[in-house]
């Protein structure tokens, strides 16, 4: 009976470490759990905190964004406002160059021909009054030649000495 009440409190013992073995293996599993448990939810803020960030991040680039839009139009607006002005000027100077040009000619036709009559009166002979005659020069008969010589003295020269000149009147009225 000694053995089997040896047996019996070795077993009882073998029960007692079991027991407190147990006790221990749930101790730690429940410290494992709660760590666990821990673990999550420092995850879950980081993840959370992480979300806010982005989401503030994507709010920024969002405000951002816009305001590059805006400027962006802003830009375009005043580009075609200036494509616009020089659009303008260059016609305003392609007419004034085409001007600048016809007075040009005018002048050199003006030079031309006052060196042309210069020498031509130079060539001339003077008559009796000191009034150049230009019958010759111009084809006129006596009577005409008379008549002009007579308006001569009336600041009517330039009207002779250009007898087919057409009036370009249109060109001074800008």
């Amino acid at each position: 009976m000694a053995s089997s009440g040896g047996n019996s409190s070795g077993s009882t013992q073998k029960l007692q470490n079991s027991g407190s073995e147990g006790d221990l293996m749930d101790q730690r599993k429940r410290k494992r759990m709660q760590s666990n448990r821990e673990s999550a939810r420092r995850s879950r803020q980081r993840k959370q905190n992480h979300l806010d960030e982005l989401m503030a991040q994507a709010a920024q680039l969002r405000k951002e964004n816009n305001q590059i839009i805006t400027t962006t139009n802003l830009t375009t607006q005043q580009f075609v406002k200036v494509e616009a002005e020089n659009s303008v000027l260059r016609a305003q100077m392609d007419e004034l160059t085409q001007r600048l040009q016809s007075l040009n000619d005018i002048l050199h036709y003006i030079n031309t021909t006052t060196t042309a009559a210069a020498a031509a009166t130079a060539a001339a002979t003077t008559g009796i009054d000191g009034v150049f005659e230009m019958d010759n020069l111009f084809g006129l008969d006596d009577h005409q030649s008379s008549y002009m010589n007579n308006n001569n003295n009336n600041n009517n020269s330039w009207n002779m000495m250009y007898p087919n000149q057409p009036i370009m009147a249109d060109m001074f009225m800008y």
